[in-house]
């Protein structure tokens, strides 16, 4: 296994040492595109939000602060990133604002019609099977509810031999059930930003 394929491993799943040190710089790397997500106004304060792929915690923190009254859950399949994001938010998480599980995005371990929002930035492009897992979100997310993906394109191109183009996104939105699609591209930072509405 080259340097490359290992580095993309950890990015995937954060293992030990070097998982955390690949989790902080997620933290720094994301800032920018957390901010956009944060600046769009999809979250309101009350929401009970999920964020899938919770990495090293700075997202969940973000919305925890705009999001003063509601709760946020986090998943992420790494017991490093779970560990990451504890630590990070630990004020939160005692308080029990802010909960977190080692759990995938294909087995969500929350009922149906659970979550106001949910949250993917920078994840869903390693999902193993998206259509499914995307089905998988859409059974917790409430009626009304929202699906934020929020992604650097040229990490989509890399990652995903499916489910590249903004057609082929919003056409398995579409066949999931959502009842809206709305797609923006940030052109300068090259970001993508969708939003499906159950």
């Amino acid at each position: 296994m080259t340097i490359l394929q290992r580095l993309i491993e950890q990015a995937k799943r954060p293992r030990g040492l070097i998982g955390s040190v690949m989790l902080h710089i997620m933290n720094v790397a994301h800032s920018g595109i957390n901010n956009w997500l944060i600046q769009s106004g999809a979250i309101q304060n009350g929401d009970v939000v999920l964020d899938i792929g919770c990495g090293g915690g700075r997202t969940i923190q973000a919305l925890s602060k705009i999001n003063r009254n509601g709760k946020i859950y986090g998943i992420d399949f790494s017991e490093q990133a779970i560990r990451n994001t504890m630590k990070v938010n630990q004020l939160d998480v005692a308080s029990g604002k802010v909960t977190v599980k080692q759990a995938s995005v294909s087995n969500i371990p929350y009922p149906e019609a659970f979550f106001d929002k949910i949250t993917a930035c920078q994840t869903h492009y390693f999902w193993g099977d998206l259509a499914n897992d995307v089905k998988e979100v859409f059974r917790v997310l409430k009626q009304g509810g929202q699906f934020i993906i929020i992604s650097e394109i040229y990490k989509i191109n890399y990652h995903r031999k499916d489910y590249k183009t903004n057609i082929e996104l919003r056409q398995l939105f579409d066949s999931v059930g959502f009842q809206s699609v709305n797609i923006q591209e940030h052109t300068k930072n090259g970001w993508l930003y969708i939003v499906g509405t159950k």
